[in-house]
């Protein structure tokens, strides 16, 4: 089932989620559903808090970017109450997008590697170091079930710029192919 996208300004995507039991209801339904809602939305990445629920679920297929980044090719995970333990010094800058955040684009500096510990949809334990473009797409997912957006990492001057599309999403006058939820009433398009 297609799920719509809770659209920037909406409070959802600002709350830190919360980790969830192997006994969430329906949660083999849940990733089932933010995996097809992900692929039909064209992106790569779909947080539980973008379909409206602040719990620690993450989706993941990285792998249409192998050509350009191949440390993505493969790349799929289910990622459930994942913690960044550790976060590389070393930095790099590329564009971002996201769902929550249509047709908005910024450059955004993150660690090149982290290490992160979550269970996959069985409840399996997992540790994993992760570099390059899929650390980052790691990092940008993680930061939404940590109440932020990637606009939360580029400068001042850069985010005023932006402003007018910020207010244009807030209001619902953006365009997706996708359904959404906008803020703050929740109205469902």
């Amino acid at each position: 089932m297609l799920l719509p996208i809770y659209l920037y300004g909406h409070p959802v995507l600002r709350k830190v989620a919360e980790d969830i039991t192997p006994d969430y209801p329906k949660l083999k339904e849940l990733i089932a559903n933010m995996t097809e809602s992900m692929y039909h939305s064209d992106g790569i990445g779909l947080a539980a808090p973008q379909i409206g629920l602040p719990i620690r679920v993450l989706v993941i297929d990285a792998d249409p970017l192998k050509e350009d980044y191949p440390e993505c090719a493969g790349f799929k995970r289910v990622m459930i109450n994942a913690h960044i333990e550790e976060r590389g010094e070393d930095l790099c800058t590329e564009y971002e997008g996201c769902l929550s955040l249509p047709a908005i684009h910024e450059k955004v500096e993150r660690p090149t590697s982290i290490r992160i510990r979550y269970v996959d949809e069985d409840f399996q334990p997992h540790e994993e170091v992760l570099h390059g473009f899929a650390a980052r797409v790691v990092q940008h997912e993680y930061d939404h079930i940590d109440g932020k957006l990637f606009i939360d990492h580029i400068s001042p001057i850069r985010k005023q710029l932006i402003k007018g599309k910020l207010q244009n999403i807030i209001k619902g006058k953006v365009r997706t192919s996708y359904r959404v939820v906008t803020a703050p009433t929740g109205k469902r398009r």
